[in-house]
């Protein structure tokens, strides 16, 4: 597999696919991180993750043609504007279906998937008739433009680096929320025990609206950090959803931790992979790698201990 490259050219090739993995581990990451609050802390298996991530990938493009158009003298500042407005629209989307779907439907993981399955059908022909079948692409800041070069042969992109930083804030920002705020202490309550949870007083449903909210508020942010390294069009959540689920449930499913050491090797794993081997062949590989992982450890690399 090796053959025909000098000592060099691997240092090379191993340092820039390590680099684009970690681009792939940063939307990972954060499409992870709203599926593992969602399906880790509620039990929900949501199909329509996915769309909700696109969703904030198309808010970010109309604020890209809107401050481009009528306020370009804001233009540099307009992702931060637009990742906010991603996490508003994905999120208050997330609220109403949780409060028009999903609540009917706890403790039916079936009908669960196979709703929100239905659901993500609907956004993606949504998507496809406000913004046509073709894919689009937002106008990159000129502060993210080019590269840093590290040697004659490594290049960094700017943008890249912009998104890992991203995530890093956004899950450090996420793991403070769920493990120190009094609304995480809410969260754990009703996942270990909802009866009790209710008990004593915390308001359940409540509780799973904004859980559910916030998941799907973390996918928007999620597509807009994506528009950042791609073009977005009405399916493109879905070539992330299988692996995200796999991150998801490798990593433990209620572990942010795991969801973490779960994405970045998933994510190194494919990218160098991926250079050698064909795609398909670098997806049937890792694909295996984790099913056999997960047979002998079937709660992945991490898990919460709960007394009984």
């Amino acid at each position: 597999m090796f053959d025909g490259y000098s000592s060099s050219e691997l240092v090379a090739i191993f340092a820039m696919q390590g680099f684009a993995g970690l681009i792939l581990f940063s939307v990972l990451v954060l499409m992870a991180l709203g599926l593992a609050i969602i399906f880790g802390q509620m039990g929900v298996i949501n199909m329509a993750h996915g769309e909700f991530m696109i969703l904030g990938a198309y808010v970010t493009y109309l604020c890209s043609n809107i401050f481009e158009t009528y306020i370009p003298g804001l233009f540099c500042i307009y992702f931060f504007i637009a990742m906010i407005l991603a996490f508003i629209a994905a999120g208050a989307l997330g609220m109403f279906v949780e409060w028009a779907m999903i609540r009917h439907l706890y403790r039916r993981p079936l009908d669960t998937l196979l709703a929100t399955w239905g659901l993500s059908l609907i956004l993606q022909q949504t998507y496809r008739s406000i913004f046509g079948a073709r894919e689009v692409g937002v106008q990159i800041p000129d502060w993210m433009m080019g590269a840093l070069p590290l040697t004659d042969m490594i290049d960094l992109p700017i943008n890249g680096i912009f998104v890992m930083v991203l995530t890093f804030a956004i899950f450090v920002a996420v793991a403070l929320l769920l493990l120190k705020s009094g609304w995480g202490k809410q969260v754990r309550a009703v996942m270990f025990n909802r009866t009790m949870a209710g008990a004593v007083g915390i308001n359940t449903e409540r509780v799973d609206r904004m859980t559910f909210g916030i998941g799907c508020g973390i996918a928007g942010v999620a597509g807009a950090a994506f528009t950042m390294i791609g073009s977005t069009g009405p399916s493109s959540g879905q070539l992330y959803i299988v692996d995200t689920f796999l991150v998801v449930v490798f990593g433990g499913a209620a572990s942010l931790f795991g969801t973490l050491a779960s994405a970045f090797s998933i994510s190194q794993a494919q990218s160098i992979m991926e250079f050698f081997l064909s795609g398909s062949m670098a997806k049937v590989l890792t694909l295996l790698t984790v099913v056999g992982i997960l047979m002998l450890r079937p709660q992945g690399l991490f898990s919460l201990k709960i007394r009984s």
